[in-house]
């Protein structure tokens, strides 16, 4: 099984948001972190789910994965396979095709504590200075 940590950090509601992932198989692990663009927190929080079953379909097809997140918006909503609120119900969708890709994924909501390294990468993402676009 590969366990998954994802976490998101907004500056505003909307503002610049940024994520973090870690990916865990056995006890190898592998960081990642994305600068996502103008979201709410809520929306940064499905995103950096939808980053990592991105990562764990290119290496990791076929998998189970266990993800955790400290966001219980986000993890009620793919739990339960609803949300009322209609702007979460694309990424719900998005997440849903790409978890045809695993036997099984499970989503567990954890304490902040528990996911302060994917907090972090998510944080120092969010700050590092942007490049100039050409």
């Amino acid at each position: 099984m590969i366990t998954v940590f994802t976490d998101a950090a907004a500056s505003g509601d909307p503002g610049p948001a940024a994520c973090g992932i870690i990916i865990k198989e056995g006890s190898s692990f592998t960081e990642h972190s994305f600068y996502l663009g103008e979201y709410s927190n809520h929306d940064a929080e499905f995103l950096a789910v939808e980053k990592a079953l991105e990562l764990c379909k290119e290496k990791y097809f076929g998998d189970i994965i266990s993800i955790r997140s400290d966001s219980k918006t986000v993890v009620e909503a793919l739990d339960q396979g609803y949300t009322k609120n209609k702007s979460f119900q694309s990424y719900l969708y998005s997440i849903k095709v790409l978890e045809e890709s695993f036997p099984m994924v499970f989503y567990k909501w954890i304490p902040e504590k528990q996911n302060k390294q994917a907090d972090l990468l998510a944080k120092k993402k969010l700050h590092q200075p942007k490049k100039p676009k050409n």
